[in-house]
């Protein structure tokens, strides 16, 4: 770490890696086995597992990032900044989408289906027959800066040279071809996610491992002025 760095704030961003490899390996693992985007799955115990599962995976994305930001961030430049930024932003609106898919959809499945069935027909690209308000808009706009945002912090991470580039490389690629997982169907759509997991992971066992100790700078009351206390004497 930087020698400004003291070491309870170095170990904090340290931490901040195991978060991202929890997020990330969460990420990669659910997309195979997530459950349908319909109407029924809302109310299936696997449902009731895997979406507060996700929540936590959410949150820890977004801690997980800041320590991977804060690691580089003076390496990185306005690009790794806007990139962290970018992807923060995408990771707080999926947050709220994925805490209303554990906590508000399974309540409203049995009295409102119908909104139901509409809410989850925007992730699979279904229409919907109910008035959703801003809900598609904010989901496509997910979907946009989650590619954006991967794009741009994957370039800063390989350029600051601090992180693995490989897996820099690995996350800038997998967010720049998310737009044509679009063009699969929506079963196989998740798949295309399970590299930007990986890479997430990766880079948090990177910032992990990194077990480098703080430098001491060299001060004008330090050794050269004990050197000189001691010629005078």
């Amino acid at each position: 770490m930087e020698s400004n760095v003291n070491p309870f704030t170095s170990n904090l961003i340290r931490w901040a890696g195991l978060a991202a490899v929890a997020a990330g390996i969460t990420f990669a693992a659910i997309q195979p086995t997530h459950p349908p985007d319909v109407l029924a799955s809302v109310t299936t115990d696997v449902w009731a597992i895997l979406t507060p599962v996700k929540t936590v995976m959410a949150f820890l994305f977004l801690v997980g990032i800041t320590g991977l930001y804060a690691r580089q961030a003076k390496e990185a430049g306005w690009l790794g900044l806007a990139g962290y930024l970018v992807l923060s932003v995408s990771w707080a609106l999926n947050l709220a989408f994925i805490f209303s898919e554990a906590f508000v959809l399974p309540v409203l499945a049995t009295t409102a289906p119908e909104f139901v069935d509409g809410y989850l027909g925007v992730a699979a690209g279904r229409s919907s027959e109910v008035y959703l308000g801003s809900l598609p808009m904010l989901f496509g706009l997910v979907g946009i800066l989650y590619m954006l945002g991967g794009l741009l912090f994957g370039i800063a991470t390989f350029r600051a040279g601090i992180l693995p580039r490989w897996a820099a490389v690995l996350l800038a690629a997998a967010a720049a071809l998310t737009p044509a997982a679009a063009l699969l169907p929506h079963e196989i759509q998740r798949w295309a996610a399970i590299p930007v997991g990986l890479a997430l992971a990766w880079l948090g066992y990177a910032l992990w491992a990194d077990r480098r100790e703080p430098t001491v700078p060299a001060t004008s009351g330090g050794a050269g002025a004990t050197v000189r206390q001691a010629s005078a004497k």
